[in-house]
């Protein structure tokens, strides 16, 4: 039974949020194009359009009253300020304000004028503010002051119509009472003058309250308002000005480069996480490979002293070595998903280094048959020995049992390699019983056989080995597999009767920089991954990774071969 993988917590939604967002600003480069777009589209907005200047005026408007000192007179009696702000920016008064242009020499329609022409009411008030924006200062100021007086006048003008109809109806109810009064004033008789006096009274008294009217109506205050601030000729453009826009569009930029990152994100098949690789390959992860340059000439970095490459390869061993699934059979299988298999056989190479290092006896045999390497990539590191006996009795020479090295680690002790070489039928080589025989080396106690693996998704050489060596270890980049690739391994080997122990994740070399490669160094297969030594000072580098996982100390168990 192996580790239990720890629940994926989907309701922890900061660390989720902290996740996306990670993964977002992998994509630097459409965030980088996003604002260089809206930085050069606000630049344009503000370099090509043209200069508009806009100039404002006030205007108070009142109601007409006859004592506007009077206790109790308000000024906004039957006002309308929401009427009376469509009344600004009609017609009527454009063309009184389009007529008083012309005579100063501003040829403009009425359509053309209002256009540029915006009224606002401010809360709470009865002001409203003329706005115009024209092509010059001067050309904003007069139309807006033409368009306020225009209103003004236009409302004062209808005004005064109404006081006029009114004042025409009291004439009219008067002009008959006046005639009757007439008449009773010339027919007065000595026996109906009580009669007659009653009536003459009755309409002298209605007379007097229509001219009363009238009168009041005539001394009607008409003023329609006041323009409390004029306009005035700006001394700036109106709009947003190059600062302001240029910052619009790095906000619109990266607002736009996010959205981009975000489908980019979306479609990326890659893995985007370790949260999501462990999901995907139903396998916990075992750790990430730092980046390291480290002395040329030698796939081991178990053995060289302030490695960090080295400690996480211990840390990698010693949770194998505490995992039950692995405990009870002590083999391991280690491939990658598909490409190049250098990573994964620096892997196998320092793992068994490290089970070296622990004490153990370490048989690492190198399954990949196609394009063998390790025996030369080890270099004078591996030194031939005598076969098994099973294989001198029976005179087997061929692989696996033709041939086997001893590899020396520094300071750590040594393990035993059985090299690859390339056969005509790989399949039959595979799973022949000579395998079967150094496969069941691990029944040995204190024994731990590492089996190196072609890529499982290019050959079906691993899936062959999957019933003999049952533990397997995925080495890969998570840039660079799909998911649909670790959900496809993780079914082919669970349905071959194997189980993925866990994953391994290291960087490819592409993405280590061009400068640590050096002038005319051929690539070599067995150096070409991010787990090979590359040449360069002996140092480690520090990646700042924050999925890279803390590397053991390297101890010395009782028992381990020095």
């Amino acid at each position: 039974m192996s580790h239990q993988i720890r629940p994926l917590d989907d309701q922890d939604e900061p660390a989720l949020l902290r996740d996306q967002f990670r993964q977002l600003l992998r994509y630097r480069a459409l965030l980088a194009g996003g604002v260089v777009v809206g930085l050069l589209g606000g630049g344009f907005l503000a370099l090509s359009g043209d200069d508009t200047y806009t100039a404002s005026g006030e205007v108070q408007v009142r109601s007409a009253t006859s004592d506007p000192f009077a206790t109790g007179a308000s000024a906004d009696k039957g006002i309308n300020i929401g009427s009376e702000r469509q009344t600004a920016v009609s017609d009527t008064v454009g063309d009184l304000a389009a007529g008083t242009l012309l005579k100063k020499g501003d040829d403009v329609t009425a359509r053309k004028l209002l256009a540029g022409l915006q009224v606002t009411n401010p809360p709470n008030t009865l002001t409203l503010r003329f706005s115009y924006t024209g092509a010059t200062p001067e050309q904003a100021r007069a139309r807006a002051e033409a368009l306020a007086e225009a209103y003004l006048a236009h409302r004062k003008a209808r005004t005064q119509e109404s006081i006029d109809n009114m004042a025409d109806g009291y004439r009219a109810q008067l002009d008959p009472l006046e005639e009757k009064r007439d008449l009773l004033e010339e027919g007065t008789g000595v026996d109906a003058a009580g009669d007659v006096s009653s009536a003459r009274a009755n309409i002298i008294v209605s007379i007097s309250e229509l001219s009363r009217k009238i009168s009041e109506l005539k001394a009607l205050d008409t003023t329609p308002g006041y323009l409390d601030k004029k306009p005035v000729a700006p001394t700036e453009p109106a709009g947003a000005g190059l600062p302001l826009l240029l910052g619009l569009g790095a906000v619109v930029g990266l607002a736009l480069g996010l959205l981009l990152s975000w489908v980019r994100l979306v479609f990326d098949p890659a893995v985007r996480s370790p949260r999501e690789l462990v999901r995907s390959l139903g396998a916990p992860l075992l750790g990430t490979l730092p980046r390291e340059r480290a002395a040329a000439g030698t796939l081991l970095a178990i053995g060289r002293s302030g490695s960090r490459l080295a400690e996480e390869y211990r840390a990698v061993a010693f949770r194998l070595a505490y995992d039950p699934s692995f405990a009870e059979r002590r083999r391991l299988l280690v491939t990658a998903p598909r490409g190049d298999n250098a990573a994964a056989a620096a892997a196998a190479v320092n793992l068994a280094a490290a089970f070296a290092e622990m004490g153990r006896d370490v048989l690492l045999v190198e399954a990949d048959l196609r394009t063998p390497s390790l025996a030369r990539d080890l270099g004078p590191a591996a030194h031939e020995v005598r076969p098994p006996s099973w294989a001198a009795d029976e005179g087997d020479r061929t692989w696996p049992a033709g041939g086997r090295s001893n590899v020396d680690v520094p300071g750590s002790g040594a393990f035993a390699l059985v090299a690859g070489t390339t056969a005509d039928n790989v399949p039959r080589a595979l799973t022949s019983a000579s395998v079967a025989r150094i496969v069941a080396e691990a029944d040995r106690p204190g024994a731990v056989v590492i089996v190196l693996a072609p890529p499982v998704l290019s050959y079906a050489d691993a899936v062959a080995l999957v019933d003999r060596v049952e533990g397997v270890m995925i080495v890969c980049d998570p840039r660079e597999v799909h998911r649909s690739d670790l959900e496809r391994i993780r079914e082919i080997i669970g349905a071959s009767g194997g189980q993925v122990l866990g994953a391994l994740l290291h960087t490819s070399r592409d993405r280590l920089g061009r400068r640590e490669a050096r002038p005319g160094s051929g690539r070599r297969r067995g150096g070409g991954g991010p787990g090979t030594p590359v040449l360069g000072a002996d140092a480690p580098e520090l990646t700042g990774n924050p999925d890279e996982t803390m590397g053991l100390r390297s101890v010395t168990l009782p028992g381990a071969r020095r």
